[in-house]
């Protein structure tokens, strides 16, 4: 399994408006073949604060998830949002194992 963690920081004024664009591309991610998982998580102690769980079966598919509208959708409607680049860490998925 591929996973990227995202970490996210937005202009705390623009939360809400992150939140919601986010959840428009967590719904179209999690239909995508290849993607096993898309969990988006808030900072408990900094509401402007975000990490991206995004789990694809390969590389491959986590890269066609860039190619996607709805990416490209939300990546456009955020950029100005951002209190400073968000920032992608790619990890090897161990446990669960893939069938």
């Amino acid at each position: 399994m591929y996973v990227t963690l995202v970490y996210v920081h937005v202009k705390a004024e623009c939360a809400d408006a992150f939140i919601a664009a986010t959840r428009e591309n967590h719904l179209a991610s999690t239909c995508e073949p290849g993607n096993r998982r898309f969990d988006v998580l808030r900072d408990a102690a900094d509401p402007a604060r975000f990490v991206l769980y995004e789990a694809y079966a390969s590389a491959a598919d986590a890269q066609a998830h860039k190619d996607t509208p709805h990416y490209r959708a939300w990546r456009d409607a955020v950029a100005p949002m951002m209190a400073e680049p968000r920032a992608g860490v790619a990890y090897v998925g161990l446990f669960p194992q893939e069938p």
